[in-house]
C-alpha cells in the first residue's frame, strides 16, 4: 500500500525546525569538545569539572591593568590642620569684641581643600588634627602642617607667608627641597610674598616633627597673616590650597624651582 504523500506545508515546517535546532546542536558539541580538551588527565585531580566550567565562564581580570596598579601604588601624604581638635589658635574680633574668625576654622577650610585636590590627583591623603594620635610614627612621602599668623595689626610689613622644616631632620636635602618647592609654588600661585624674617624656633621645632617617622619629610606653612592677608585667605581659600598642592607635587615629582634667597631666622 502506498504511503500518503506529506503535505507541502508540513514538509516546510519540519525543515524550519531542523534549521533552528542545528545551531544549538553545533554549539553544544563545540562546548563539549572544548571541555574535554581542557580536562586533561593531569588536571583530573586538581578540581572538579564544575570548577573548571566556572573558571572558563568567568571573565578574568586584565593582566596589564593588574600589573599597572601594583607597579604604581598610591603615595600617602599627610596634611595637619593646625589647632584642629586642640584650641582655636589666633582669633579675629570685630569692633564689638565678637569673634569673627579663628585660625583653627581657617586652617581646616584650607586643609580640607588641599586634601580634596590631592585625592583627586591620585594620592592617599590623611587629614590630621593638631595632636592626632596617628602622628606617632606616621609614615608618608610628605607631611605638611597648615597654620596662619596673628590677626592683630603689627605693621604694613606683616603680610605674606612662611615655611619651615625640622631643624634636626635626618634628610636635610629632601627637607630643604620640600620647603623650597612650597615657597616657589605658593608664591607663584597666590602672589603673596615669602616672609622669612618672622620664622621662629617654634616653627622649626614644631611638635609633629618629633612624633612622625624619621623617614617622613615634613614642613609647616603659615599661609598668611589673618589681618592684612585676610581677604585672600577667607575669600579665595581654593587659591591658597592650590599653592600648597602645587608645592607638594613639585617635591614629589622632583620638579624644577627657581633659586630662592637663604632666609634669616628670628627667635
Amino acid at each position: 500500500m502506498d504511503e500518503a504523500p506529506i503535505p507541502q506545508a508540513e514538509s516546510i515546517s519540519q525543515e524550519r525546525v531542523s534549521l533552528r535546532i542545528l545551531p544549538i546542536v553545533l554549539g553544544v558539541a563545540f562546548l563539549l569538545a572544548t571541555l574535554f580538551t581542557a580536562w586533561t588527565p593531569a588536571g583530573l585531580f586538581s578540581g572538579s569539572l564544575s570548577d573548571k566550567v566556572a573558571v572558563m565562564l568567568t571573565s578574568q581580570p586584565d593582566e596589564a591593568a593588574v600589573a599597572q596598579s601594583t607597579a604604581y601604588p598610591q603615595l600617602r601624604v599627610g596634611i595637619v590642620s593646625g589647632h584642629w581638635g586642640y584650641d582655636v589658635g589666633a582669633v579675629c574680633y570685630d569692633g564689638n569684641g565678637e569673634v569673627t574668625l579663628t585660625e583653627a576654622e581657617l586652617n581646616l577650610r584650607i586643609a580640607t581643600l588641599v586634601q580634596q585636590k590631592l585625592t583627586q590627583a591620585g594620592y592617599l591623603v590623611d587629614l590630621l588634627q593638631e595632636f592626632d594620635p596617628r602622628l606617632d610614627g606616621y609614615t608618608a612621602v610628605a607631611l605638611v602642617s597648615i597654620h596662619n599668623d596673628s590677626c592683630e595689626y603689627i605693621d604694613e610689613n606683616a603680610t605674606g607667608f612662611k615655611v619651615a622644616a625640622a631643624m634636626d631632620t635626618r634628610d636635610t636635602n629632601r627637607a630643604s627641597r620640600l620647603t623650597t618647592c612650597l615657597r616657589d609654588r605658593y608664591e607663584r600661585t597666590t602672589h603673596l610674598k615669602f616672609h622669612p624674617g618672622s620664622i621662629t624656633s617654634d616653627m622649626r621645632e614644631y611638635h609633629a616633627f618629633a612624633e612622625i617617622h624619621d623617614t617622613t619629610i615634613a614642613a609647616i606653612i603659615e599661609t598668611g597673616f589673618m589681618n592684612l592677608d585676610r581677604t585672600i585667605l577667607t575669600q579665595h581659600p581654593d587659591l591658597i590650597a592650590e599653592g600648597i598642592v602645587q608645592g607638594i607635587e613639585c617635591f614629589i615629582n622632583n620638579e624644577g624651582v627657581q633659586p630662592t634667597p637663604v632666609p634669616t631666622f628670628s627667635e
